[in-house]
């Protein structure tokens, strides 16, 4: 029994839109995509419905699930298990609700969550999780108000946020235990952050062997590494290393956006959390604060800067407040377009190049192509014309999850 989708515009996630589309899956497939004109024949008992645009689902390539309403490491740290756990699930639940059908979660509570939403037991997105972050001792997800013996132990009180890795046989153990746990990409810390109180966020964090021996012990196992960096030393260390993905570029150059594209690396810049982190003052540790304000001019021009270079980009928010700005992902689409990219191409960046952040792990997802996953959104206009949708889940009125009809109209 197939499904139907017929739209006044199909907006394939790569490539021109078709006005007058219809997608057709089968089971978790799908099975036709373009023009409604020369779309198979309706057979009895197909599932039919009409919306005015629909598109693949969207792919979230740097999300958190931690379920802490503060943004505070030392405070997550001190949380019982149980209880964040809980919490991310009704965030899982919201970002399905939102429009993500996909998400690349880059450290925190994914591999718990993945199973329990796989057999669908809880509703979420798709997870592709990193296990642990890997940190140098002292580096941004080190917890450095902790006794660091206390912080060694978090591991085996479930707290499996960070994992403190020094020197080559350190790294290579750390990535060994996430690939252990089912890790489908490695997520390291090459440079300092902002919730992280002594580190700068320009600083590199790593050295070259160490971020090879990182990349080469990855690659093994056929994942990509995930490298978060503010600074442009921890950039082009990263690049110099292997990494395919770079989390934020706050200090992006034209010259580590040349090396990207020379490198066919990824950018995910998380506008999102940026802007995010500047309205919360009231909550945010003061030195957390401080740095999210010094970062911030900064890492809008070096956004515009790998948008003009046209380095490749993923859409991607750091989401990790546990609560209401589960849903509101694709607000990140709407920052992207603010940096130059045309709707289209910022489409593109929320959609199809979400899935090349796994590298060789990448499924066939996100596009409307025969044979793809049958991950499918419907808004309730053209988003190509009104960028209103974008940030708001109830704009999204259909979600469709390897085939299945997850959200409609009340």
């Amino acid at each position: 029994m197939a499904t139907r989708i017929s739209a006044d515009v199909l907006i394939p996630g790569k490539g021109d839109p078709i006005s007058d589309g219809t997608v057709i899956t089968d089971g978790d497939n799908i099975v036709y995509a373009g023009p409604s004109a020369t779309a198979p024949p309706t057979t009895p008992g197909d599932h039919e419905t009409t919306v005015p645009a629909v598109m693949p689902g969207m792919w979230e390539a740097h999300g958190h699930f931690v379920g802490s309403p503060i943004p505070d490491l030392e405070k997550m740290a001190a949380a019982d298990p149980g209880t964040l756990i809980a919490r991310a699930t009704a965030d899982a639940a919201a970002t399905l609700n939102g429009g993500i059908t996909s998400l690349r979660e880059v450290g925190g509570l994914g591999i718990s969550l993945k199973p329990v939403i796989d057999e669908g037991t809880i509703p979420g997105p798709r997870i592709y999780a990193a296990g642990s972050i890997l940190s140098t001792t002292g580096g941004h997800a080190d917890i450095h108000g902790l006794p660091l013996d206390f912080v060694h132990s978090l591991e085996t009180r479930g707290f499996k946020f960070g994992e403190l890795a020094d020197g080559v046989p350190g790294c290579l153990l750390a990535v060994r235990k996430q690939l252990r746990r089912g890790a489908q990409l490695i997520k390291i810390c090459a440079s300092g952050g902002v919730l992280s109180e002594i580190d700068h966020p320009i600083h590199q964090q790593f050295s070259h062997e160490e971020l090879v021996a990182v990349v080469e012990e990855a690659a093994r196992a056929d994942r990509i590494v995930a490298a978060h960096c503010h600074g442009d030393p921890g950039i082009v260390a990263a690049l110099k290393a292997g990494v395919k993905t770079i989390e934020h570029g706050s200090y992006l150059s034209e010259e580590s956006a040349q090396m990207m594209i020379d490198s066919d690396a990824i950018l995910v810049p998380t506008r999102f959390v940026v802007a995010a982190l500047l309205q919360m003052e009231d909550i945010l540790p003061p030195y957390a604060y401080r740095k999210g304000v010094m970062i911030a001019d900064r890492h809008a021009m070096a956004l515009k800067i790998a948008v003009a270079a046209g380095v490749k980009i993923a859409m991607g928010t750091d989401i990790f407040v546990s609560g209401p700005m589960y849903g509101t992902n694709s607000l990140e689409v709407k920052y992207l377009i603010d940096a130059g990219m045309t709707p289209l191409e910022a489409i593109e960046a929320a959609t199809a190049t979400g899935p090349l952040t796994l590298g060789p792990q990448a499924p066939m997802s996100a596009q409307l192509r025969e044979g793809y996953d049958a991950d499918i959104i419907a808004f309730d206009v053209n988003p190509l014309d009104d960028i209103t949708v974008w940030g708001n889940p109830d704009r999204v009125t259909h979600v469709w999850k390897a085939g299945e009809l997850v959200k409609s109209p009340a």
